[in-house]
């Protein structure tokens, strides 16, 4: 199950046969229910949504949203990323992260954003740390939580810059 003090963790993608495990796992992570589109939009984004197994229970999620932008570009808006509070801190929250940010790049597509309610400090550091930056922020976003503010956070992928 370890090796080299690495944790083994397996992802696996979203489909209708296990999008049971996604629903159960927003229920206890996330403040809010999520509707049928949210779903469809999980299972229409196909290998960008992801749950991840520890030892085979499934601990955690990233749920991602395909857009197509005003000049025909493709990017990636992350619905959720969440793990489970007895699994967080092992890794498992990076490779989500990681398994998009390199599909991304793959597929060229160069743009991956969120949002994030501005009192979420760990959420805004962890993304941080993968060189996401705070492109904007938006009042009243969220209509139950308080605080009801979110920035807007995004990493701008792929590309290498040319030297000159």
């Amino acid at each position: 199950m370890v090796a080299n003090g690495a944790v083994s963790v397996s992802l696996d993608s979203v489909r209708d046969k296990n999008l049971m495990q996604l629903k159960k796992l927003n229920s206890v992570l996330f403040p809010v229910r999520y509707n049928d589109k949210y779903y469809a939009d999980a299972l229409a984004s196909h290998h960008f949504t992801k749950l991840a197994y520890y030892s085979d229970i499934c601990v955690g999620s990233i749920a991602c949203r395909l857009e197509k932008k005003e000049d025909g570009a493709i990017r990636v808006y992350i619905m959720t990323l969440g793990v489970l509070a007895p699994y967080r801190g092992l890794g498992i929250g990076t490779k989500l992260l990681n398994h998009v940010i390199d599909l991304s790049s793959k597929e060229n597509i160069g743009e991956i954003y969120l949002h994030v309610q501005t009192n979420n400090e760990d959420a805004i550091n962890f993304y941080k740390k993968f060189g996401f930056e705070i492109t904007e922020t938006i009042k009243n976003y969220y209509a139950r939580i308080i605080p009801p503010d979110c920035y807007v956070v995004t990493k701008y992928v792929g590309q290498p810059q040319s030297e000159k």
